[in-house]
């Protein structure tokens, strides 16, 4: 007979902890707040999973400790931001910061700080869905404008008015999820 657990998983506790969740509050600029959220917004993914993303591989952690410039970092104003992190991303985190003689905090800025370019070209987009909007809004107006019309002629009882009807209801809650994520990319344009 096997001892309770063995052959049960192909796991050892050690993978185990590594997807276990912890709190980690750090200190970072407003700029590398806002680029984490950003980015995790419009690849549509948790800010936990895009943390563990930049964070989890030690060599390209390793070689961006390399290239922190120590005193421009103390120069820059913080504010503390409290982040759900796997436990493996904090060990590896911690285990650098040591080797190297850098804060935790230094190490998560700049590895953040690799993520502006995928934010430039969002800030790009942004100003091209921006200008398509305008046209969704246009379009969702003749829309209307032809419901109208509709009506006009055929009356509310008849099936094509009121199957555009039910059209133009689902354009416009569409058209309002699309202001909202615009709205909510407006920070792109100060970045």
């Amino acid at each position: 007979m096997t001892k309770f657990g063995q052959g049960l998983f192909d796991t050892d506790q050690f993978d185990l902890r590594g997807k276990q969740s912890v709190r980690a509050t750090f200190k970072l600029t407003r700029k590398a707040i806002d680029s984490l959220g950003l980015v995790a917004l419009h690849m549509g993914i948790k800010q936990k999973s895009l943390f563990d993303h930049i964070i989890e591989d030690p060599s390209t952690l390793r070689e961006l400790a390399r290239q922190i410039q120590i005193q421009k970092f103390k120069k820059k104003i913080r504010i503390q931001k409290t982040y759900v992190l796997s436990r493996k991303t904090i060990d590896i985190l911690e285990a650098i910061s040591e080797t190297h003689d850098l804060p935790r905090d230094a190490l998560v800025e700049y590895s953040i700080m690799q993520l502006e370019s995928v934010i430039l070209a969002e800030k790009e987009n942004h100003k091209t869905r921006k200008i398509l909007f305008k046209e969704v809004v246009e379009h969702f107006d003749q829309g209307r404008k032809l419901f109208a019309k509709s009506l006009e002629l055929l009356g509310d009882r008849d099936p094509f008015c009121r199957k555009l009807e039910k059209a133009l209801l689902s354009y416009n809650k569409e058209k309002n999820d699309i202001a909202s994520f615009l709205k909510k990319s407006k920070p792109l344009e100060d970045f």
